[in-house]
């Protein structure tokens, strides 16, 4: 068949042990599995997958302005903001943006942006 389906969302990071481990908690998937040879790890859960890869000189995006644009982010939906803001920030997510009333805008722990947007 020549239509693809979709298979993952990989993030540069440098490492990708931490940072899978990160996102097993906050989305409350499965903790990762052994890294790879090659410094690639999979996290799966009920929404899909997440994979991370070693790169060992790795710079986060200097979010919202900066030389390093944010390239993607994930937008994940909660219920319940600031009872997620205070999980995710207890796990390691630094607030960058809580301007907005329906989201906030934050850097995983390898500075990577993502939102926590209300469903």
């Amino acid at each position: 068949m020549s239509v693809p389906t979709f298979g993952t969302t990989v993030l540069d990071c440098p490492d990708p042990i931490a940072l899978a481990g990160f996102y097993a908690r906050l989305l409350e998937w499965p903790e990762p599995g052994e890294q790879r040879e090659n410094g690639w790890v999979n996290l799966n859960g009920p929404g899909g997958r997440l994979s991370f890869q070693r790169v060992a000189d790795h710079t986060p995006p200097t979010w919202p302005t900066g030389e390093r644009p944010q390239q993607l982010h994930l937008d994940l939906y909660v219920e319940d903001l600031e009872a997620a803001h205070t999980r995710a920030v207890g796990l390691g997510a630094r607030l960058l943006d809580d301007g907005a009333e329906d989201f906030r805008v934050y850097a995983d722990p390898a500075g990577h942006p993502f939102c926590l947007c209300l469903s």
